[in-house]
């Protein structure tokens, strides 16, 4: 994976909510807008928008994958970042929309374009807003200990699981347990989970174990999709794991912070503001 350089923290970025944040999770895109406003970011969330069209893409029908990337490039005119709170659409919109249009000049172009800008949630907070959460305060009836999850695109097309891994570890009163199937697909994948559902079954029971085998009882992820995958399971199966958005823990955890901040933080977040 190349290197990427990072531009200065802008004034106004576009949120790309995903399909399964809008449906499902919606707190969760709300909490990445006050992250992001916390940072004296202007968010813009175009009405628009739909899916990014992996779905389609990743069941072999780039066509139908083409007809929705078209519709959500035309969002995106100004030329500010474009932040996903979920690391396998990122990684779709940023690596796989200019392939989709490498027949059409001038919409690859535009999906060039778009792509370059394309930003996870954690890669953005930590690596253009250059967030630190460290000189929060954290009453000790705020202590929690977490385990991680990375979705597949997240950690292998946009590298993000260290960004995770950062933030989580920056905050005060957060102690992170590693297991030993994190580095592992939850089983969801899509439509992998609807045409292989034993084997989709098997992976995600393998990963509720082994975050259950920790004694943490809460898992945090910032793609929706494992996340629900995870959560259901977990329920099924009768395990106490809860499930976060990364984007709602950050956004809790910082909040909580925020009455106890000491004076010198908060004049420092207004001055950066």
């Amino acid at each position: 994976m190349k290197e990427r350089h990072y531009p200065q923290a802008p004034k106004h970025v576009y949120l790309f909510g995903t399909c399964l944040v809008d449906l499902f999770v919606p707190q969760a895109g709300l909490d990445a807008v006050r992250l992001l406003e916390r940072e004296g970011v202007t968010v813009h969330y175009p009405q628009g928008q739909s899916c990014c069209g992996q779905p389609a893409y990743s069941s072999g029908n780039p066509e139908q994958a083409k007809q929705v990337a078209r519709a959500q490039l035309a969002l995106f005119q100004e030329d500010w970042p474009v932040v996903v709170p979920s690391g396998s659409c990122a990684g779709m919109m940023r690596h796989h929309w200019p392939q989709l249009f490498a027949d059409d000049a001038e919409m690859a172009a535009l999906a060039r374009s778009v792509s370059a800008r394309i930003y996870e949630l954690t890669e953005f907070l930590l690596k253009v807003l250059r967030v630190d959460y460290s000189g929060l305060i954290a009453a000790d009836a705020q202590t929690e200990k977490v385990v991680l999850h990375t979705s597949c695109g997240a950690r292998r097309e946009m590298g993000t699981r260290q960004h995770g891994v950062e933030l989580v570890d920056s905050l005060p009163g957060v102690t992170r347990i590693e297991h030993e199937r994190e580095s592992e697909c939850c089983g969801f994948g899509g439509t992998f989970s609807l045409k292989h559902p034993d084997i989709s079954g098997a992976m995600v029971k393998d990963k509720v174990a082994s975050a259950c085998a920790t004694g943490c009882g809460k898992l945090v992820s910032a793609d929706c999709g494992c996340l629900l995958n995870i959560g259901h399971a977990a329920a099924y199966q009768g395990k106490r794991l809860e499930v976060e958005h990364m984007a709602s823990f950050l956004w809790r955890r910082v909040e909580q912070a925020g009455s106890a901040a000491p004076q010198d933080m908060a004049e420092k977040i207004e001055v950066a503001a």
